[in-house]
Formats: structure tokens, C-alpha cells, sequence
């Protein structure tokens, strides 16, 4: 019992530290980055010009590396029901990707980028960056969606009933805003707040891993 207890508390503890260190894009504010945080993308903060890319993207890789410890504690420890087996795995996925993102940034930002980059849906597609940014956006989702889904099939987990839904349903619609926007100012529109839709994204995304520390810590 004692030795189950202390895994679910490891768990806990790897997802919510998890959580808060993939917020570590907050930083932004407090260093001179030289960035807009209302137009910018996050990936921009460690791109490979940037002065203060160390400390983005190692605190992206470390968190990355709590998600790989704690979708091993989840497989491990956990019961072995098939949307939490997913939501694990997904999990798995996302840290991977995400160590991948930071191992291969954007070659460079800001205005003397501005003129080089190239055109289309995301300009960051062009780039490697692109694919492993895509490929953990969508595995933290699939994550979200599995585990919530599965705390209403199996109807455990109350904490992911309920901010966990409300936090996902949020992080949904601002993927949502992020992806208009940035079609609309592709069209000519103007900027409709890129930076500010992506960084609600994130934030969302930190603040889901957390509460899926408290409720394996509380199931």
C-alpha cells in the first residue's frame, strides 16, 4: 500500500511540476526578449537567434522529461482501462515530441525574420519545428480527450469531470481563435491577438496537466 501510495504521489508530483514548467513561456515578461507577446508565436522565444533560448527551451525539455516519468508511472500504476492506456501513451508522445521541438527550433525571430519567412498557413510549417510542434499539440489533446472522456465512462476522477472539462472546452476554443486569427492575417486582416490565442492555449494545456495531478493524487 505504502509503495502504491508513493507512486501515485510520484505521479502527482511529475505531472503538476510538468505542468507549471511548460509555463515557463511566462518568463517572457520579466526578460527582454524583444518579442510581442500579442503577435508572436511561443516558438519564437527559443529560436536558435534568441538570447534567452537556453532557458525556454530547457525548461521545455525538462517538462517534457517529467511527462515521459509520469506516462511510465501511469502505465505502471494505474488501472489499465483503454482511454487512460491512451491518455498515457499520448502523453508518452507529446514529452517526445516536445524534447524534438526544442532540438530543432526556428532558425530565427523577430523583424529580421520578418522579410525571409515564408508565406502559407503557419509559416512555421516550412520548418521541422513545425512537425514537432504539430505532432505534441496533438498528442497533448488526444491526452486531454481520453482521460476525460474516460472519467465519465468509468465515472472517476471528479476534479476531470469538472475544471478538467471546463479547461479543455477553454484550451479548445482558443486553439480555435489561434488558427483564425492567423488566417485572417494571412488574408490581409490584421493581427487579431496570434500571440495572446496561443499563449490561452498553452496556459490551458499547464493548467489541464495539473489538474491531472490532483486527480490522480485525489481519485
Amino acid at each position: 500500500m505504502k509503495e502504491r501510495n508513493g507512486a501515485r504521489w510520484g505521479l502527482a508530483v511529475a505531472l503538476s511540476l510538468g505542468g507549471i514548467v511548460y509555463s515557463s513561456w511566462i518568463l517572457e515578461f520579466f526578460l527582454p526578449t524583444g518579442l510581442d507577446p500579442v503577435t508572436s508565436f511561443l516558438s519564437e522565444l527559443d529560436a536558435a537567434n534568441q538570447k534567452y533560448r537556453d532557458v525556454f527551451s530547457n525548461a521545455d525539455i525538462l517538462s517534457a522529461c517529467l511527462m515521459l516519468v509520469a506516462a511510465t508511472l501511469g502505465l505502471l500504476t494505474t488501472p489499465r482501462r483503454k482511454l487512460y492506456v491512451t491518455g498515457w501513451i499520448a502523453l508518452a508522445v507529446f514529452g517526445i515530441a516536445t524534447i524534438a521541438d526544442a532540438s530543432f527550433p526556428l532558425e530565427c525571430s523577430g523583424a529580421s525574420c520578418e522579410a525571409s519567412a515564408p508565406g502559407g498557413l503557419l509559416p512555421q510549417l516550412h520548418h521541422i519545428h513545425a512537425l514537432t510542434s504539430s505532432v505534441a499539440v496533438f498528442a497533448i489533446f488526444t491526452a486531454m480527450i481520453a482521460f476525460t472522456v474516460g472519467a465519465f465512462r468509468y465515472r472517476e476522477y471528479p476534479s476531470l469531470r469538472t475544471a478538467g472539462l471546463g479547461i479543455l472546452i477553454a484550451t479548445s476554443l482558443a486553439t480555435v481563435w489561434m488558427l483564425t486569427t492567423n488566417g485572417i492575417e494571412l488574408a490581409g486582416g490584421g493581427n487579431l491577438g496570434l500571440g495572446i490565442a496561443q499563449r490561452a492555449q498553452v496556459l490551458g494545456m499547464s493548467l489541464w496537466l495539473c489538474t491531472l495531478g490532483f486527480a490522480v493524487w485525489r481519485p
